[in-house]
């Protein structure tokens, strides 16, 4: 397999920012499918609250890496790229374009680039690190690893329950294993990024957060609260309808604080992706110039 002839285009960005239209626009016009890459539309039960593409965008590319995992599957970003790494091996036997889509900076990484983190987890230690508190876990890590700390998302517990898990398992730390250090692709990688003026990303954040509740975000995640201390429902959209649920704020502080959730999480991608070599932003609404640029990019390299 050449990587002369191969490519793979990224399609990355903040949540509510364009990028599932623009991934459909792009694979349609290069012949291509879409794998997805963002962790919290894998799995099935979880559906209002990720924004997953309608059964009519779905319908119109063929998608990888949408509803394949239950929330009960054990899954990390490690296992993704090797899954994805093995079916695009196969794809490209008969593709020359494959379509990679998502705002989970890590995943898209693990593709990119490789991830160094193979470490298997007891299930000892997993029951460990689940029973602490969010707090326990952000004072753990800076005791245990403080340069993975400062530079990890300290909110995002999914981060800190792995970085803690390796280290009690390994006694390896996470800013040890994460040296910089690129796996090579048998593949071109083209990466786009969706970029919106900050005050229209946050108009539609609020947009979209309204149109999930006209849907029944609160009947889904009040299904979903029996499994409430699971790691996939660690996440904006479902937590504070948890807190809703016991009591400790009212419908409306729920509705309010999910909003500003998305909105602090939809900057966190903005700065990872900002630290991504060789990605180019553009207004997702800019398509034509988009595939032109992209045209361009993959004649150069053919």
């Amino acid at each position: 397999m050449s990587t002369a002839e191969k490519h793979l285009i990224v399609v990355c960005g903040p949540t509510a920012s364009g990028k599932t239209k623009l991934a459909i626009t792009i694979a349609k016009h290069f012949n291509a499918e879409i794998f997805s890459a963002d962790a919290r539309q894998f799995y099935r039960e979880m559906n209002i609250g990720t924004a997953k593409p309608t059964a009519e965008e779905l319908s119109e590319v063929q998608h990888h890496f949408i509803n394949n995992l239950s929330i009960h599957d054990e899954y990390a970003a490690g296992k993704f790229e090797q899954e994805v790494m093995e079916q695009l091996e196969v794809y490209f036997q008969t593709k020359s374009v494959a379509v990679l889509c998502g705002g989970s900076g890590l995943f898209i990484r693990a593709v990119c680039e490789g991830l160094e983190d193979k470490t298997e987890i007891s299930e000892s230690i997993r029951q460990t690190v689940r029973e602490l508190s969010l707090e326990d876990m952000q004072a753990k890590l800076l005791e245990l690893d403080p340069e993975f700390y400062a530079s990890v998302d300290i909110q995002n517990p999914r981060r800190l329950t792995r970085a803690l898990e390796v280290i009690l398992s390994s006694g390896q730390k996470m800013s040890a294993q994460h040296t910089g250090a690129k796996k090579d692709r048998p593949f071109s990688i083209h990466i786009i990024g969706t970029e919106l003026p900050r005050d229209i990303l946050y108009h539609q954040i609020n947009q979209r957060v309204d149109q999930m509740i006209a849907e029944g975000l609160e009947a889904e995640a009040t299904s979903l609260y029996p499994f409430r201390t699971l790691q996939p429902l660690q996440t904006v959209g479902y937590r504070e309808w948890f807190d809703f649920i016991e009591g400790k704020q009212s419908r409306e502080k729920t509705i309010e604080l999910i909003k500003q959730n998305t909105r602090h999480y939809a900057k966190r991608q903005i700065t990872w992706f900002n630290k991504t070599e060789h990605l180019q932003w553009f207004n997702p609404n800019q398509a034509e110039g988009i595939l032109s640029h992209l045209a361009k990019e993959i004649h150069s390299v053919i």
